[in-house]
């Protein structure tokens, strides 16, 4: 989805090292990250709004896509999920995440803090970065679908 050279937000609401692998993994993909969270050392931030943070770069357009990390990736994706417009898969494994960008067009990735390692995170990256989505018809009805009932919600509110 992002172009080399694209802004990528992403978000923790803790430092760990992860954060700072993914960042430097993103950065020698070609990706210019832009991060919201705690710098090493400082207190955890509420991951509501880090993550709120980032993903509103994705809708204003500063940003091709965010990668978005808490705990356990629950909140942060419900989070990311509740913006319209916004498609956010939680991804465990790489497989997770080559079905998310094709079949899900997913915009934002949800990872776990708790879980992800970092040779998970690398096969994670690599089937997000290396999956184009799916332009065949079945699949572009299925996307329409979905961004139907964000305009559905959007006109109810």
């Amino acid at each position: 989805m992002g172009a080399k050279s694209s802004k990528v937000a992403v978000s923790s609401d803790e430092h760990g090292q992860l954060v700072d692998v993914l960042l430097l993994l993103l950065r020698k993909r070609g990706y210019q990250p832009i991060y919201f969270g705690p710098k090493a050392g400082e207190e955890a931030q509420d991951w509501p709004l880090v993550t709120k943070d980032a993903v509103e770069l994705v809708l204003r357009g500063k940003a091709a896509e965010a990668i978005v990390i808490c705990w356990t990736g629950t909140g942060c994706s419900i989070v990311a999920n509740k913006m319209p417009g916004i498609r956010a898969a939680l991804c465990l494994d790489a497989e997770t995440a080559r079905g998310a960008r094709k079949w899900n067009h997913a915009n934002v990735l949800a990872l776990s803090q708790r879980v992800t390692s970092i040779a998970v995170l690398e096969e994670i990256l690599d089937a997000w970065y290396d999956t184009p989505v799916s332009t065949d018809e079945w699949n572009v009805t299925q996307i329409e679908r979905v961004n139907a009932m964000d305009n559905q919600r959007n006109s109810t509110s």
